[in-house]
């Protein structure tokens, strides 16, 4: 399992709540790209539309050999593919108020592309502090042992 993209803001801004693996309907083109690690999951996110989830702003260069490089759209919407009953599940947790869906992280499994569908909630500003404040610790603890030694 090779990593390709991650949102690493997102560990910050949210609380994971659960996790799923997922399939992503993707072009020919983007494949490639993918594949080539040009991609940019910052800002993306998973809407429900119809009862069908799609990851919406994740930025995937076009591939450098296209003849129609202009007519391609690098930020359309990709179907992800889950079983119904998970699709049921986040779409009455969505409508529910308070969670979002998020990829956090596209990555090779075999020869297929994975993304990691994360159900979250935002974190408040005094849990951000929190975070940093254990950051900080952690460093100057690390910082400590390494003087001992």
């Amino acid at each position: 399992m090779s990593e390709l993209a991650k949102n690493k803001k997102a560990y910050f801004d949210y609380e994971i709540l659960e996790t799923q693996e997922a399939g992503i309907e993707l072009l020919g083109h983007e494949v490639k790209s993918i594949r080539a690690k040009h991609l940019n999951l910052k800002g993306s996110y998973i809407s429900l539309q119809n009862w069908e989830l799609f990851l919406k702003q994740m930025h995937v260069w076009v591939w450098k050999v296209l003849s129609n490089r202009d007519a391609i759209e690098v930020e359309r919407p990709r179907k992800i593919l889950l079983p119904k009953k998970k699709i049921i599940y986040y779409g009455s947790k969505l409508k529910e108020g308070g969670y979002t869906l998020l990829a956090l992280e596209v990555y090779l499994k075999g020869s297929l592309i994975k993304v990691r569908v994360w159900l979250a909630k935002w974190k408040k500003s005094y849990q951000k502090k929190q975070t940093l404040k254990e950051r900080t610790l952690d460093r100057e603890a690390g910082k400590m042992l390494k003087r001992n030694y």
